[in-house]
């Protein structure tokens, strides 16, 4: 009996598609892979251009239609409970608020099959309702792996399906802070611009002014502190695209402190200085991720209709980040 096979990705290569190796191909376009994970995948027979096992140095062009495909045993396809401590910061009947930390992944994917926080979930709490046909128990909206914060999880088929309208809706209050590179401008402002995936890296998103590619996106911000070469923002979504503030700071000259994806992880502000390069690089060790954390959650409860409000503190790690850069804008100041 031949074995089943479950097909997790699709990609047709643009028109215009240098020919590139397609491990490379794909470890830009599926996010969280890594091309070791690419290579394991290839060297498994599991990875088909226009419908053919391909080998690594097989170089994709235009139009090829290029498949990542598995037979794994069919427990592989089973979501794994796994006691992994999470920060759970209130709790109910009907729901209840995660404090993520920066580093976990949300939910299963590609290379990730176990150690996220919907295994932390399955493990902790049983019967949690599934989003769609995804072994997703719970989960309502994500954040990025490297983002910290709050994450509200439903507890129940009714909870699941009014709070999904009410981000569906953008129905609530969403909240980030975020460090960001530069001296922002204005006090305070906002970024519109269609979000979608960049047409040369699909794991990162671009920002589209013109609105012919992407999906209508706003962020309002306002600035909280200034340290002469990067700026702490307060972030408040309209909008709910993936990788938003990301992107749309980027756009306007500002990419989130420390933000490999999006260009921030390098010194784009300041002095030549020795000493200057040696502070940043120290704050790039502080923070190894990009300066981000949802800071707050305000929404309509989904079965008692009253007002409920989340906060939750910063991660320690952007903590130590910001008192850093506030000493020493002080000590400039002098």
């Amino acid at each position: 009996m031949e074995e089943k096979k479950f097909e997790h990705y699709k990609f047709i290569a643009d028109k215009g598609q240098n020919p590139l190796r397609v491990d490379k191909y794909l470890q830009n376009f599926v996010e969280f892979a890594t091309r070791s994970k690419i290579q394991q995948a290839v060297k498994a027979g599991n990875v088909k251009v226009n419908n053919v096992v391909v080998k690594s140095n097989y170089k994709v062009k235009g139009d090829d239609v290029v498949t990542v495909v598995y037979d794994y045993p069919q427990e592989k396809n089973e979501l794994l409970p796994q006691d992994i401590p999470i920060e759970i910061t209130y709790e109910d009947d009907d729901l209840l608020i995660v404090n993520k930390e920066a580093g976990m992944v949300v939910h299963p994917g590609f290379g990730n099959y176990d150690g996220t926080l919907v295994n932390a979930l399955a493990f902790h709490f049983q019967n949690l309702p599934n989003m769609g046909q995804e072994e997703r128990p719970g989960l309502v909206h994500r954040i990025d792996k490297n983002t910290s914060g709050i994450l509200v999880i439903a507890k129940n088929e009714n909870s699941m399906t009014t709070l999904a309208k009410k981000f569906e809706d953008r129905d609530l209050n969403r909240k980030y802070i975020a460090l960001v590179w530069g001296d922002v401008k204005e006090e305070e402002g906002t970024i519109t611009g269609h979000i979608g995936r960049s047409l040369k890296n699909r794991k990162i998103m671009d920002v589209f002014p013109d609105g012919e590619y992407g999906k209508h996106a706003v962020s309002h911000y306002k600035v909280l502190e200034r340290f002469g070469y990067t700026t702490l923002i307060e972030c408040k979504l309209e909008t709910g695209r993936t990788h938003q503030i990301r992107a749309h700071f980027k756009s306007i000259g500002h990419p989130l402190f420390n933000d490999e994806e999006y260009g921030g992880d390098r010194i784009l502000k300041g002095t030549t200085f020795t000493k200057y390069k040696q502070f940043v690089h120290n704050c790039f060790k502080i923070c190894d991720r990009q300066a981000l954390h949802a800071k707050s959650l305000g929404f309509t409860h989904p079965i008692t209709n009253k007002e409920v409000f989340f906060d939750s503190d910063l991660a320690e790690d952007m903590q130590q980040l910001i008192e850093k850069w506030r000493k020493y804008a002080n000590h400039q100041q002098l």
